[in-house]
């Protein structure tokens, strides 16, 4: 039994590294790279700033880990529903959508996508590491499953990396209106309810009259 006054990591020290990743993440969405303090992640996660630095060195060591840790694993999930989907695109489209609305609805990850925007010029590899390990892996599996449309006739001809960034850049808008805007009183958009019916649109525009039918 835990005795009073003990820490209360002390009985789940492998949850440790979770935990500091976690208050990072929401320390980086709230404050910035640049404003995040070390004691402060430390004081969320419960434990130490001593303790923190067994597991991380510095504060760019805890954004790479947000990103594999935390971020990442939505990334492998798109990849995986893009790759095994078999039926048409336009429903492809729509999972796809959906579940990344839902995941930047429900997780911190709107707010830490504005510091990798706001502050890139001061920190570029923040941007360099959210590129290479997120958006390019992303936009390569929608650009990928565009290209396979195309192939099977549903897609009309086009640049499938110029057509995944269509489908995809209302999403990157609603996010940053909600984490710029929104705060400060303009009224907020739901952001599953903008992909659905921006899906409805841009297939108008993507797919051949027989596949859309």
């Amino acid at each position: 039994m835990l005795e009073a006054g003990e820490p209360k990591f002390r009985r789940r020290k492998a949850d440790r590294p979770g935990e500091i990743v976690e208050a990072a993440m929401a320390v980086f969405a709230e404050k910035g790279f640049a404003a995040a303090r070390l004691d402060e992640i430390a004081r969320r996660a419960g434990v130490s700033k001593g303790a923190l630095y067994l597991y991380f060195e510095t504060k760019e060591d805890l954004f790479r880990a947000v990103v594999e840790q935390a971020v990442a694993p939505n990334i492998t999930l798109l990849r995986g529903i893009a790759a095994s989907h078999p039926g048409p695109f336009r429903d492809l489209a729509s999972a796809l959508t959906a579940y990344v609305a839902q995941v930047a609805q429900t997780t911190p990850l709107g707010g830490v996508l504005k510091m990798v925007i706001g502050e890139a010029r001061n920190f570029p590899e923040l941007a360099r590491v959210w590129h290479d390990e997120l958006v390019a892996h992303a936009l390569g599996a929608v650009a990928g499953a565009v290209e396979a449309a195309q192939g099977r006739g549903e897609v009309k001809p086009g640049d499938p990396r110029m057509y995944a960034i269509q489908l995809i850049s209302p999403l990157l808008v609603g996010v940053i209106w909600r984490e710029t805007f929104t705060p400060v009183g303009a009224p907020p958009f739901d952001i599953p309810a903008l992909m659905r019916q921006h899906v409805e649109t841009l297939m108008g525009g993507m797919l051949i009259p027989e596949a859309a039918a």
